[in-house]
């Protein structure tokens, strides 16, 4: 490959702009629902669940729910996308992140819900 094209998949990757939002952790038998948001919801899904398998997460509740139950009694899933800002020059977006988690919140009424 070369030099020109090496750069040019290289600002191709640096201009890519992850999918943000909220996202679920639910256990179906105990009927409680996770949420957490991130600027990067795949990211933040496949480290979630990395550190669940090594039984080492921060929410202590998931941790005990997801090794009583097993990855298997879950259902993982992005609930709210949260669009970029047409601005460019807006790079946070993290008040926006948790005002939309306390939103979808409002939609889990039969369940549990605990924040990652």
């Amino acid at each position: 490959m070369d030099r020109a094209r090496k750069k040019e998949l290289l600002q191709q990757f640096k201009e890519m702009k992850p999918e943000m939002g909220v996202y679920m952790f639910k256990s179906i038998k105990t009927n409680t629902v996770y949420l957490g948001c991130d600027k990067n919801i795949k990211a933040t899904i496949n480290g979630d669940r990395f550190k669940l398998n090594s039984n080492n997460h921060r929410c202590k509740k998931l941790q005990q729910d997801w090794k009583e139950n097993k990855e298997e009694n879950f259902e993982i899933a992005t609930i709210e996308i949260l669009p970029y800002d047409e601005d460019e020059s807006k790079v946070d977006y993290s008040e926006d992140l948790k005002i939309l988690r306390e939103i979808c919140k409002e939609r889990f009424t039969e369940e549990n819900v605990e924040e990652i």
